[in-house]
């Protein structure tokens, strides 16, 4: 099965020289650094290399040679966006630039004060979400679905030099209680959040055909939107050059409980993303099973 384990690479000391470089020669200066790091990763990183080459040789259709580059300046990409990520919650969010596609819709579906449902991808880096929709002012509140098996070590270190965040988290449980936090949330006029592009083993799964090859998707997101007679909008945030950000929101045509329908939508506004960046591809994983 196309699977993720939850867990994300770094230690805790990594984290710390990055945020040291952030805060006492800026963020570019802490881009410098990842020229090592994402060079590490290029050369080690068997596992993860095979999959990034695969998605850029095979699905997308690039050269040997073209692939191999793009696997590294895939890992220097996801490097910067933790970067930013970092810089944000720390307090220079005045450092970046951010542009809205499509921030109507969210204007409108808080409006409505029916709640929401979004649905983004790890494509780009929807966690700045947060910081990027201050900028025009909405009373709004977040609630990330997500798991929780990242390292608590580093975890516990960002906490305690970022800014707290204003997203919520509702933990996916064993137990489906996170469903009541769902809808209590929903009730609430909030927005809940799902990624609908990783899955986990022993997690109900749906099929679908993504940059001509089928994968699986976690069919929790497309079930739980498909039924609750809310809206449902597809959202990332992409990175462009210069400490500049895109946001762009668009909104999904939802027949109610005809799940396998959203998630080909889902999947057709997925990879318009992708194809427009190709780099900003986060899956390090091997998400079409086909490396077995």
């Amino acid at each position: 099965m196309s699977q993720w384990d939850g867990k994300s690479k770094g230690t805790v000391l990594g984290y710390r020289i990055f945020v040291f470089l952030i805060k006492k020669a800026g963020v570019k200066s802490a881009y410098g650094l990842l020229y090592f790091v994402a060079s590490y990763y290029f050369l080690f990183l068997k596992k993860s290399n095979r999959a990034i080459f695969y998605y850029f040789k095979e699905r997308l259709q690039y050269s040997t040679f073209k692939s191999k580059k793009m696997v590294f300046k895939s890992y220097y990409t996801f490097g910067q966006t933790i970067i930013d990520k970092i810089s944000i919650s720390a307090g220079m969010r005045n450092k970046f630039t951010y542009e809205f596609d499509g921030i109507e819709i969210l204007k409108n579906l808080l409006a409505e004060k029916k709640g929401g449902v979004l649905i983004s991808a790890h494509v780009g880096n929807f966690e700045i979400a947060e910081h990027f929709l201050g900028d025009i002012d909405l009373d709004f509140q977040i609630n990330l679905v997500t798991t929780d098996l990242e390292h608590s070590a580093i975890k516990n270190y960002l906490e305690s030099v970022t800014q707290k965040p204003t997203v919520k988290f509702i933990i996916i449980k064993e137990d489906l209680s996170h469903i009541f936090e769902i809808n209590a949330a929903l009730a609430n006029n909030e927005l809940v959040c799902f990624t609908g592009d990783r899955y986990f083993e022993g997690t109900k799964s749906l099929s679908e055909n993504i940059l001509g090859k089928e994968a699986n998707f976690p069919a929790g997101p497309f079930l739980i939107a498909s039924r609750l007679k809310v809206p449902v909008v597809f959202v990332y945030v992409m990175k462009e050059p210069n400490l500049h950000y895109h946001l762009y929101a668009r909104e999904a045509t939802v027949k109610h409980r005809d799940e396998k329908a959203l998630l080909k939508e889902y999947v057709t506004s997925v990879e318009s993303i992708v194809k427009k960046y190709p780099l900003q591809w986060f899956n390090y994983f091997d998400f079409w099973n086909d490396l077995n």
